[in-house]
C-alpha cells in the first residue's frame, strides 16, 4: 500500500512539474495574481488589527495567518522562466535575471509567515506585532527589488 501511494505521489509530482513548464505566460500571470489576492485579502486585516485601526481579534488574527502561511509557498510557482514576456506586469524583469536572489526573497517570505502563524497561534499580542513587523520587511524587501510601483 504504500508503495503504491509513493508510486502515485511521484507520478502526481512528475505531471504537476510537467505542466508548470509547459505553461503559458498568461496563465503564469493570472495563477501569481490569484495567489496574491488571496494573500492580500488575509494580510489586510492582520495589518488593520496592527495599526489598531480594527480591534485586535487573536484568533481571527491566528486564522488568517496561517492561511497566508500556506499561500507564501504557492508564490514562487507563479514565476516561471519566461512568464513575463508579451504583459504587462509588475514584475520587473530583473526577476528572471537575478532568479537565485529572488528565489531567496521567496524563501524568506516563507520561513517567516510560517513564524507568524506558528507565533499567532500563541496569542501574544506583542510577539505577534513584532514578527508581522519581520514578515512585512520579506516582502518590502522583494517589492523594493522586483516590484514595479
Amino acid at each position: 500500500m504504500r508503495l503504491a501511494l509513493l508510486s502515485l505521489s511521484l507520478c502526481v509530482s512528475l505531471l504537476s512539474t510537467a505542466a508548470v513548464a509547459q505553461t503559458k505566460p498568461e496563465d503564469a500571470i493570472k495563477y501569481r495574481r490569484s495567489v496574491y489576492t488571496v494573500l492580500l485579502w488575509n494580510w489586510m486585516p492582520m495589518n488593520a488589527m496592527v495599526r489598531g485601526r480594527i480591534p485586535f481579534d487573536a484568533a481571527e488574527f491566528a486564522s488568517r495567518a496561517e492561511r497566508v502561511a500556506a499561500l507564501a509557498p504557492q508564490l514562487l510557482e507563479g514565476f516561471p522562466q519566461g512568464s513575463h514576456e508579451g504583459a504587462t506586469t509588475d514584475a520587473k524583469p530583473a526577476i528572471w535575471t537575478n532568479f537565485d536572489d529572488f528565489s531567496a526573497k521567496m524563501k524568506d517570505l516563507e520561513r517567516e509567515t510560517a513564524a507568524l502563524a506558528s507565533i499567532a497561534k500563541g496569542g501574544d499580542q506583542a510577539a505577534i506585532q513584532e514578527q508581522f513587523a519581520k514578515t512585512g520587511g520579506t516582502c518590502k524587501a522583494c517589492h523594493d527589488e522586483y516590484k514595479a510601483d
